[in-house]
């Protein structure tokens, strides 16, 4: 008997398909863009203490603050952190609807996972035009 760690030959197996291979679902997306906005929202994190942290020192500090936040770069960055934020707490509760054991059928995660997105576009809109809207900009 031949010693198998002594033969260069390979043995032959499947490859595990290529990521262009997969079709998209709302499920994948929505599992891959669960962890996007977790990080995003770790990051955004620097921004409310940024924020919180302004607001205590005074109204000069503030005013950069808010210098900052009102360029459209600022807004462009406030907008994503809403958008990371409804998400994610609209697919995490999802997530806790499904660790009690419902929704795991395909038709019914599909849906749910259309319903977190459409969700998540209505709320973020609905966030941003109260804000506006408290600033009397509407």
């Amino acid at each position: 008997m031949a010693d198998a760690t002594a033969s260069p030959r390979r043995l032959e197996r499947p490859l595990s398909p290529h990521l262009q291979i997969y079709r998209w679902s709302v499920t994948m997306f929505s599992s891959i863009f669960h962890r996007m906005t977790g990080i995003a929202l770790g990051a955004g994190t620097l921004i409310v203490a940024w924020w919180l942290i302004a607001t205590a020192m005074g109204p000069d500090a503030y005013a950069d603050f808010a210098a900052v936040a009102g360029h459209w770069f600022g807004r462009l960055v406030l907008l994503g952190f809403t958008v990371a934020f409804t998400y994610h707490l609209l697919n995490g509760i999802r997530h806790l609807v499904w660790d009690s054991g419902v929704g795991f059928e395909k038709s019914t995660a599909r849906f749910s996972g259309w319903l977190v997105i459409v969700l998540t576009g209505l709320l973020t809109v609905a966030v941003w035009v109260a804000a506006y809207a408290s600033m009397g900009k509407l």
